[in-house]
Order: structure tokens, then C-alpha cells, then sequence
């Protein structure tokens, strides 16, 4: 049986690593399960998620010309298609978001410049 990238097989748990998990594959061959590949979030010991003997489908990702075939647990898992956002905002250009930072900032600056003149004699404010 010919292991093609894409496909997706069963196959037995026959070793763990602290890098991964070597999986038994239909035809005799064996594949290497990356700890990155095991599951969607960070996995730090593969032994909780894995167990020798486990049945598993795996994801072929790749076939290198050595021989060694690279699988993915979760990639194998059918997840539902993400839905597109509803972002009804319209989008802004950058010349708009940037007038609107320029104005955003002269206003604080503003703000900041009266407030420092009032206090006690103008500390900062000139005298002539």
C-alpha cells in the first residue's frame, strides 16, 4: 500500500518518545507523530494524551525520500469549517486612521497644555 501525503489512516501506537509517538501504519510501516502534531493545544507530556497500544487516525503530512513519513493526529480530525466573522464595522483606510490618531493626539496634547499652564503661576508658561 502506497502512504500518500493527505491521506488519512488508522494506525497502532508502537512507541513514545519524549518528541513524539511512532505510530504502525496498514502495510507494516511506521510514521512519527510529532508532540506538536498530537493535539491543538500545547502538549507538554505526550504520555497524558497517548498510550502504547492505542488505536489512532492519523493524517499523512509527509513522506520524506529516506523513507520516514511524518503524521498528524490532529490534523485528522474533522473540525467544522470556521465561520467568517460578522464585523459589520466599515473598514477605515490608513489616511483615515491616521487623521484620526493626528486629531486624537493635538486634542490630548491641548488638553495637557491647558492644564499644566492653570496650576500655581503657569509652571511652564512664559512670562514676558
Amino acid at each position: 500500500m502506497s502512504i500518500e501525503v493527505g491521506s488519512k489512516l488508522q494506525g497502532k501506537i508502537t512507541g513514545i518518545t519524549n518528541f513524539g509517538a511512532f505510530v504502525e501504519l496498514p502495510g507494516g510501516s511506521t510514521g512519527l507523530v510529532h508532540i506538536s502534531e498530537v493535539a491543538d493545544n500545547y502538549v507538554k507530556d505526550i504520555n497524558e494524551h497517548l498510550k502504547v497500544g492505542d488505536q489512532v487516525e492519523v493524517k499523512v503530512i509527509n513522506v520524506e525520500k529516506d523513507g520516514k513519513i511524518g503524521l498528524s493526529i490532529k490534523k485528522a480530525k474533522d473540525r467544522p469549517q470556521a465561520r467568517p466573522r460578522n464585523d459589520f464595522r466599515p473598514k477605515e483606510s490608513f489616511e483615515q486612521k491616521m487623521n484620526k490618531f493626528l486629531k486624537d493626539s493635538e486634542d490630548r496634547l491641548s488638553s495637557l497644555k491647558r492644564n499644566t499652564e492653570s496650576k500655581r503661576g503657569g509652571r511652564g508658561a512664559r512670562r514676558g
